[in-house]
């Protein structure tokens, strides 16, 4: 729980074979990189097959392997080199809906009658002949399909291709459950649920207020507070079954994404920790980049823990804009060493780690259905989903054929191979950091201690037994001190990576975008 983990976006991980898209086969090629960096786990998005229409995570097998990614021979033989590797295997379950183009959606359409039906979610049309209700998807229109053959809606909280589960229906969560089994013992080390807290809707598919506060320009479907459509009450006793399969095994661990404020988010850790290890904490990504911001999320987040609980961060993923182009400059460096030093296991995003930005996709190579459904209101994600950049080659050496998305124009310069070879690069930035938390009880497993957050000086204490830690964070662009009688100690890091070992004594001075941690003396 105290280790690292880090997010693979398999189609632009490492191609192999020259299609243009990766592979199973280019991430086992590239597991050194990950021993080198130092993390200690892979999360892969979805590998199983699909139509692709949301790039996976419309799944039409929960037990195959997509043959845009390879064989269960690749499979194994990933599981078994990274293991041998000292690295963990997480795969990417979305139990939350199917393809429309899955067996148990092919039956459940058939009529009404099929024994199947009950596995997804079909009303009647409403009075007026509409819709069921008022729920909106996320991906833009209505969240109701209405299917001609049998004269009744389905529910779908994204795509219309992808048809919600009844996780009401027992047969549902049995069917899930023998798929995580099937994994399992296969060898995977555990499952990231995608949209956890989407699993159960209300019985009584109540419409949902209006939400007050939704101005003209932003998504549609913020126009509504998703109050019985996410979050039920009944979604943790799903959430515990789901942590019941993941404890027929031994050293496996439930993450969840849930997008939900920490008040919320802390209940998804179920009833005497009986849910999910890790429902992901996402509020770095959306909280205001500023020295009090940042603190108070991270006390109110603390605050919100239930005894027991262990914490976690997430600066980047799949579906948001990189960290490195949403702060300004050497931000990102400061947020490498906040994220990985603050209490907590923390997420890396593939790329983050070299300061990959958000690339600018123009229209006609735009892939990501939510911006085709939307385009103009800045949701699409293939930015953030562009190829891994290896090295100066033209291809970034991700690929030898035409890639399916295009690189960003800085990839001669931003590359695996180029900032090995700077001592004060981003990337070995990284890698002093996660040498430093491997290295140190105090930042892997220390408590939390707040110091102070004025101006743009965030700082704070880890502890661990007599050993502790002092880090301090500059999020402005000037320069910043802080002056203590108390404080005495040695700079063991600073995000430029320079300053080693300089002695601090009564006066912590930090440059515009620095950040450092110290180790206290005496």
């Amino acid at each position: 729980m105290s280790g690292i983990l880090y997010q693979i976006y398999p189609r632009s991980f490492q191609d192999s074979d020259g299609d243009g898209v990766g592979d199973l086969r280019g991430v086992i090629q590239r597991l050194p990189y990950l021993v080198e960096l130092g993390v200690n786990a892979l999360w892969l998005s979805p590998i199983f097959p699909s139509p692709m229409e949301d790039f996976g995570y419309d799944i039409s097998d929960y037990t195959g392997i997509d043959p845009l990614f390879g064989t269960f021979a690749d499979f194994d033989a990933l599981i078994a080199a990274a293991h041998e590797c000292g690295l963990k295997v997480i795969l990417d379950l979305v139990p939350n809906h199917t393809s429309d183009q899955h067996p148990w959606f092919i039956e459940s359409r058939s009529s009404k009658t099929n024994p199947k039906r009950d596995w997804y979610i079909w009303r009647d049309p409403s009075g007026e002949g509409g819709p069921p209700n008022n729920w909106l998807s996320e991906f833009g229109g209505s969240s109701w399909e209405f299917d001609a053959q049998t004269g009744q809606y389905y529910y779908h909280a994204f795509l219309r291709s992808q048809p919600d589960l009844n996780w009401r229906n027992p047969a549902v969560r049995r069917a899930m459950h023998d798929a995580m089994r099937f994994w399992l013992r296969r060898g995977v080390d555990g499952f990231r649920v995608d949209v956890m807290w989407h699993l159960i809707k209300d019985e009584h598919l109540r419409d949902n207020p209006p939400n007050p506060d939704f101005v003209q320009g932003q998504q549609p479907y913020q126009q509504l507070i998703p109050l019985y459509s996410t979050d039920r009450p009944e979604v943790h006793g799903v959430v515990a079954e789901l942590r019941q399969a993941i404890e027929e095994f031994d050293n496996r661990v439930l993450i969840g994404e849930i997008y939900l404020p920490p008040q919320k988010l802390v209940a998804y850790y179920g009833r005497d920790l009986g849910g999910a290890q890790l429902p992901f904490n996402f509020a770095l990504i959306s909280t205001p980049w500023n020295a009090r911001a940042v603190a108070k999320l991270i006390d109110d987040y603390e605050a919100a823990l239930p005894p027991g609980a262990w914490p976690n961060w997430v600066l980047g993923n799949h579906d948001r804009q990189r960290i490195a182009s949403r702060v300004d400059g050497d931000q990102a460096r400061v947020a490498a060493m906040l994220l990985l030093t603050l209490r907590g296991t923390p997420t890396l995003y593939y790329g983050d780690e070299i300061g990959m930005p958000q690339v600018d996709v123009q229209p006609d190579q735009v892939r990501d259905p939510w911006e085709k459904n939307l385009p103009g209101l800045g949701v699409g994600r293939d930015g953030c989903r562009t190829p891994m950049q290896w090295d100066s080659t033209p291809q970034a050496g991700f690929s030898t054929g035409a890639l399916w998305l295009p690189l960003s124009p800085n990839s001669a310069l931003e590359n695996v191979a180029t900032e090995r070879q700077d001592p004060a690069s981003i990337l070995s930035l990284y890698q002093a950091l996660i040498r430093l938390r491997r290295a140190r009880p105090e930042l892997a497993l220390g408590t939390y201690k707040p110091v102070s957050a004025a101006d743009d000086l965030l700082m704070f204490e880890r502890e661990h037994h007599d050993r502790r830690a002092l880090v301090a964070l500059n999020f402005g662009q000037e320069p910043v001190s802080y002056e203590t009688n108390r404080l005495r100690g040695r700079i063991v890091l600073s995000t430029f990576m320079d300053r080693r070992d300089e002695v601090v004594d009564g006066r912590l001075a930090l440059r515009g975008s620095e950040g450092l941690v110290v180790e206290p003396l005496g």
